[in-house]
């Protein structure tokens, strides 16, 4: 056999390995590929499983009320129970409900479902492209079944929450600071599952945007929260707040997805949801200190004490270097690493909070440094523990030791990431 007919395997698989790489023209044809085949895969899902109604009915009945009238959030409730999101929420759902017949039209919705799907994806899509992900890894972006479950088969919330985050994110990395504050703050009324990745936008946006356009931001984002609930919050504010931020809502043991394996006693227990809360405010001042700020080139507590006396931390040639550092891959890793370690300490996952897991893990997992066969396997065993139903000690084990490691790998595999850049000689010369 000719030399060159034997080397034929080796040169296919070489030629497919740079493709996969980012290492040929040919790169760039993967996602674009892989959205249409998602696209064509969404719709025969939607036409050929069958509708499974969860939260739905609840919705529209919510909304019913509201276009009833009744502006009390205390007084509006569906039949799986009250009325616990933000306005922005009813705002959404009550353009669904006139979309589609008083929620009758179902089909029509799992097509808008399936848009908002595709157009999230796209977005995602987009962010990873912006830090250079390889090819290799845009595969995971597609093939979770929870996840197309959750937007199409369930039409959950989470959707649009997931939508507005990836927006956010998306336009941080193109330094439209305010547009993406305005996504976020919009996810976050839709739900409030969004402050897990709070304190990472705050530092982005101090970091990247400077102290005095962060604080307008910051209430920018805050006066978008009232006008939403006008409505409500001049009927009873305090009814609003306590139900659409409720931080003391009590979960139910048969719906947890990760804490399953420690039995039910020690899940309901106050000890057990003060233990996560120590934990996870542990791990925020862990990142926050060792990796958010490094860019800083300052400590925390310098930072602070300048800031709470009306001051910005940083000269403008420090903020101009600063800023130079907050790239699209500091973004991203920085935000998805805050919401993954919020998920971890997670006092319940109910199997609709995969959308904000299943487009973060892929990225994180690439950015930890293992090779491309453990990224699938993990990536593999959480879709698996995630589509247990319902869930077992094992399947719950699975998902909070796969947290888990995903934090543990980036904290100490992702360092690039923080470091500052080093300056070049022009910019030494223009210090002196």
């Amino acid at each position: 056999m000719p030399a060159s007919t034997r080397l034929l395997p080796v040169r296919a698989i070489q030629f497919a390995l740079n493709i996969l790489t980012s290492h040929h023209s040919l790169s760039k044809l993967i996602p674009p590929l892989l959205f249409l085949l998602d696209a064509l895969l969404t719709t025969i899902i939607i036409q050929r499983v069958p509708y499974t109604e969860i939260d739905w009915r609840a919705y529209m009945q919510q909304i019913s009320q509201f276009l009833s009238g009744e502006r009390d959030y205390t007084k509006i409730r569906g039949g799986t129970g009250p009325l616990v999101y933000p306005a922005a929420h009813v705002w959404i759902y009550t353009g669904l409900y006139k979309l589609t017949d008083g929620g009758r039209d179902i089909p029509l919705a799992q097509y808008v479902f399936g848009g908002v799907y595709l157009v999230a994806l796209g977005v995602v899509m987009g962010c990873y492209w912006r830090t250079k992900v390889p090819p290799y890894v845009f595969p995971m972006l597609i093939l979770s079944k929870r996840l197309h479950s959750i937007f199409v088969l369930r039409c959950f919330n989470d959707c649009f929450a997931v939508l507005f985050l990836w927006l956010a994110i998306y336009c941080f990395q193109g330094r439209a600071w305010t547009a993406g504050a305005l996504a976020y703050t919009l996810g976050l009324g839709v739900k409030m599952s969004l402050l897990l990745v709070l304190p990472a936008v705050g530092i982005i946006l101090l970091l990247g945007a400077g102290f005095a356009t962060s604080l307008q931001l910051a209430a920018m984002m805050g006066l978008v929260q009232v006008l939403t609930a006008v409505p409500f919050l001049a009927h009873n504010p305090g009814g609003y707040l306590s139900r659409a931020f409720e931080l003391s809502r009590q979960f139910f043991f048969k719906w947890t997805v990760n804490w399953r394996f420690i039995g039910e006693e020690v899940f309901l227990s106050k000890e057990f949801s003060m233990m996560l809360l120590g934990l996870h405010a542990a791990m925020l001042v862990l990142f926050i200190t060792r990796r958010w700020l490094k860019p800083s080139r300052k400590p925390l507590g310098q930072l602070v004490a300048r800031m709470l006396s009306g001051s910005s931390p940083f000269t403008q040639q420090e903020r101009r270097v600063i800023s130079r550092d907050i790239t699209p891959r500091f973004i991203m890793t920085a935000v998805l690493s805050a919401n993954v370690i919020g998920l971890l300490f997670a006092r319940s996952l109910h199997y609709q909070f995969y959308a904000y897991l299943a487009w973060s893990s892929p990225f994180l997992l690439w950015r930890s440094g293992l090779h491309p066969v453990l990224q699938y396997a993990l990536w593999a065993i959480q879709e698996w523990a995630w589509n247990v139903y319902p869930s077992t000690s094992v399947s719950s084990g699975v998902v909070v030791v796969v947290l888990a490691a995903t934090v543990g790998l980036v904290y100490f595999g992702a360092r690039e990431a923080w470091e500052p850049r080093r300056a070049t000689a022009k910019e030494e010369a223009a210090k002196r």
